[in-house]
């Protein structure tokens, strides 16, 4: 008898089946699949077109990071931090790697403790099966995909995750302490949170939708960057002096380079070569392009002039919005998000100057303020044109309740991230000096802490 490990017709964060009844099935399966020849017949074959994709897609989001955003921070930074801006992406993908390898993967994606947290089942990657085991066809929560690249996935949204943070304290924070900052936060408050929505923890019991990260990477990154900003305080002459991005085609080129891995960031969250990927990668563009033009034509109406810098920014801003919804929407859906979005967020970053805090390349009025908006909107437009006949859908459809669920995960991820990122912050001040002293500040942190420069 071929025995398969169902899925809910409901496809729960990223795309899989519910993680927690996964996990539990998994426990329940223990016993029948002692034997090899019983555990080759129970589990699904390993599909070739899948891991294809999945390879790919990893691939991709890895791209997001460096060079991509990179070289978007980079651009947008002045050109006496251009290499330190470059070095907090670099560091994060080299830095976040080794953690979750080690234990960042096991917090957030091992066995349940309490809703809360991941166990320790997988320390070091203990369990993941390897091509040479007894147990390499083993398939993660019923994917045809091994283990191993639903792991390297999973660890290149944790890196970009990082990296995004410092574009709100860019230009102002020492290398030591970021490092540092980067190995506290990526434990304590992405493991848990990723956990909590995509490892099977309460987020996901009580419902909550995020199909590729807009609560566990945008409004996280987002709202712990304001958090960081807020912290440390403004750069000097901020608010008096003209601080503008010094290189803008260093910007669009990073800007087109998210784009293109955001296809991998959200139609590779589907988990699979399926229809749900090509609805999600369809979504993606769709969201991108209507943010990008509405942004440049808000900017225009507003402000007088479209900008290089403004289109690429709409972009990304309607990139984040659509990431939690990319699985559960329609096409025109997609695009109402995406044009919203764009207006949203020049408006967040434009007024930043009012509130009071230097989000210095604006991590916070794009990808917290983005990424609140796209999980809202999943709760007023998911649709079962899209999730299947039992499948998640919105208020448009009739279910108010979803709305309210997404609204609550919003807040309590938020206020989660604020918290920690500031008690984070401190802890770290403790051990390292955090800010530079303001001679070192003005001459520009590529010469004081990395001896370099980027133009000779």
């Amino acid at each position: 008898m071929k025995f398969k490990i169902s899925k809910t017709s409901t496809r729960s964060p990223q795309g899989l089946p519910h993680i927690g009844h996964a996990l539990s099935g998994a426990c329940l399966m223990t016993a029948f699949l002692a034997s090899p020849a019983l555990a080759e017949e129970a589990l699904p074959a390993i599909d070739s077109g899948s891991v294809a994709w999945i390879l790919t897609a990893t691939a991709m989001v890895a791209l997001m990071t460096l060079p991509g955003l990179a070289l978007f921070y980079g651009g947008l930074s002045r050109s006496k931090n251009t290499l330190s801006t470059i070095m907090y992406s670099f560091t994060s993908l080299a830095l976040v790697s080794v953690v979750w390898v080690l234990w960042g993967y096991s917090f957030a994606f091992g066995p349940d403790i309490g809703g809360v947290i991941g166990g320790l089942a997988h320390l070091g990657l203990k369990g993941i099966p390897l091509p040479g085991s007894a147990q390499a066809q083993n398939i993660n929560m019923g994917l045809s995909i091994p283990d191993s690249i639903f792991v390297v996935f999973q660890g290149v949204f944790a890196v970009i995750t990082v990296a995004l943070i410092s574009g709100s304290y860019a230009e102002r924070v020492r290398f030591p302490a970021y490092i540092l900052f980067s190995l506290l936060w990526v434990t304590f408050i992405y493991a848990p949170l990723a956990h909590w929505v995509w490892g099977g923890g309460w987020l996901a019991r009580l419902g909550a939708l995020d199909f590729a990260g807009g609560t566990v990477v945008h409004i996280a990154s987002g709202v712990s960057g304001l958090a960081t900003a807020m912290f440390i305080g403004k750069r000097k002459g901020y608010g008096q002096d003209m601080i503008m991005p010094h290189n803008v085609p260093m910007v669009v080129i990073g800007a087109g380079l998210l784009w293109f891995g955001w296809f991998g960031f959200n139609a590779g969250s589907a988990v699979a070569a399926d229809s749900l990927a090509a609805s999600a990668f369809l979504a993606t563009n769709t969201a991108a392009s209507s943010a990008a033009l509405g942004w440049m034509f808000i900017e225009w109406w507003h402000g007088g002039s479209p900008t290089a810098v403004g289109i690429a920014s709409g972009a990304v801003a309607g990139l984040v919005a659509i990431t939690p919804a990319a699985g559960f929407v329609t096409p025109m859906a997609s695009l109402f998000i995406g044009f919203l979005a764009g207006v949203i967020c020049y408006f967040a970053v434009y007024y930043k100057h009012r509130m009071g805090y230097d989000d210095a390349l604006d991590a916070f009025g794009i990808h917290g303020v983005g990424g609140a908006w796209g999980a809202i909107a999943t709760g007023i437009f998911a649709s079962r044109l899209v999730t299947g006949e039992n499948g998640a859908r919105g208020l448009l459809e009739g279910d108010p309740g979803q709305l309210w669920i997404q609204i609550v995960a919003v807040v309590v991820t938020s206020v989660f991230c604020f918290v920690g990122t500031t008690i984070l912050l401190k802890v770290v001040d403790l051990v390292v000096k955090i800010r530079p002293d303001l001679d070192s500040e003005i001459m520009g942190l590529d010469q004081t802490e990395h001896r370099e420069s980027a133009y000779n």
